[in-house]
């Protein structure tokens, strides 16, 4: 067998059972989101993607578990995403994130930014989850992009 081959099955081995669980069940949701990001308005998406909450860069608070459980989440999105035969860019996987984090009832917040690197360069979009500390898909964008809208989930309280 190829060496990339055996590196990457001995990559899958050592996961956790709950990514195991997810890999087949979180390569078909990206293709789902994936088709309805291109078939469905955005207007009719976004009630979906949770609550409209102010523009400001924030994270809801987690337990011990619920942060473990957003940490795996992460990695088996991230992990299949790499695996589809489309493009399982930002979008689907935080839309995919999202879903999961929503059905184990982990509080997160799924953002939009924009960002132009240079004078003349077309302006970048990004979609990113967080849940706590934990970027869930998407890393650090934070730092690197202009968030312009944010959808936090129903039982994510933000500080005042």
């Amino acid at each position: 067998m190829p060496p990339l081959l055996i590196r990457k099955i001995k990559t899958v081995a050592r996961q956790p059972f709950f990514v195991w669980l997810w890999i087949l069940p979180v390569w078909i949701l990206l293709g789902i989101t994936k088709t309805l990001i291109f078939t469905v308005s955005f207007k009719r998406l976004y009630p979906w993607l949770g609550q409209k909450v102010a523009v400001a860069p924030w994270s809801p608070l987690l337990t011990d578990p619920q942060q473990e459980r957003a940490q795996q989440i992460g990695r088996v999105v991230r992990m299949m995403a790499k695996y589809t035969p489309w493009n399982s860019n930002c979008f689907p996987q935080a839309v995919t994130a999202r879903v999961l984090l929503g059905l184990y009832r982990v509080p997160y917040v799924l953002c939009f930014g924009v960002r132009r690197d240079a004078a003349g360069q077309p302006m970048q979009a990004h979609a990113w989850v967080v849940s706590g500390r934990i970027h869930v898909t998407g890393g650090d964008s934070f730092n690197r992009f202009t968030t312009v809208a944010m959808f936090a989930s129903p039982d994510a309280r933000q500080a005042k």
